[in-house]
C-alpha cells in the first residue's frame, strides 16, 4: 500500500506537466480566448428621398481650401475657397465666406465675398452680405440684407443650354 499517489501518464502530458503532478501542482494552461466580435452590419442603403448628410464648420474655424462635395455644408466660421456642393450652402450669422460658390440652395445670413455662380435658389436674409456677383434660378431678398454687385435670376437657361450645374474647365468651355 503506497501512501502517495503515482501520476498517471497519459500521451498528451508534457514532461513540465508530469513534473507539476509529481509535486502536487495541477497543470494549468493559459486557455486562447477567441475575442468575440459582433456580427458586421451591412451598411444600409440610401433610402429615395432620404437626407444629404451636413457639414459643419463650426464658429471658432478658420479653414482655407476647396470644398465640394454632394452633401449640405454649414459654415458658422470662416472659409477661404471655392465650394461646389450638389447639396445647400448654409452660411451662418457671424460666418464670413471668400470665393466662388456652386450649391442647389444658397442661404446667406452672414457674409460671403465671391460670386455665386450657380444656385437653383439664393436666400440674402436680414443679417446676410454678398460682396460679388449672383447668378440663380430664383432669389429672396429680406430688409435689411445688403448686397453690391450684379444679380441674375428668373431666367430659364435650360433652353439655351446652358445647365445651373455644368463645371467649366479653365479654359471657359463647359464639361
Amino acid at each position: 500500500m503506497a501512501l502517495w499517489k503515482e501520476p498517471v501518464k497519459t500521451s498528451a502530458a508534457t514532461p513540465e506537466a508530469t513534473d507539476l503532478a509529481h509535486i502536487g501542482i495541477p497543470e494549468t494552461k493559459p486557455v486562447a480566448e477567441t475575442p468575440v466580435q459582433p456580427a458586421p452590419r451591412p451598411a444600409p442603403a440610401p433610402a429615395p428621398g432620404k437626407p444629404k448628410a451636413e457639414s459643419l464648420i463650426a464658429p471658432d474655424i478658420t479653414i482655407e481650401g476647396k470644398i465640394e462635395g454632394a452633401g449640405h455644408v454649414r459654415i458658422a466660421g470662416s472659409f477661404k475657397g471655392d465650394v461646389n456642393v450638389l447639396g445647400d450652402l448654409t452660411i451662418e450669422p457671424g460666418a464670413k465666406v471668400t470665393g466662388s460658390v456652386r450649391a442647389e440652395k444658397v442661404t446667406i445670413a452672414g457674409e460671403l465675398i465671391g460670386n455665386i455662380e450657380s444656385a437653383a435658389h439664393v436666400e440674402l436674409q436680414q443679417s446676410g452680405a454678398l460682396t460679388g456677383d449672383l447668378k440663380a434660378g430664383s432669389l429672396s431678398v429680406a430688409a435689411g440684407s445688403r448686397m453690391r454687385g450684379q444679380a441674375e435670376f428668373g431666367w430659364d437657361d435650360a433652353k439655351n443650354g446652358n445647365s445651373a450645374h455644368k463645371t467649366h474647365g479653365h479654359d471657359g468651355t463647359a464639361s
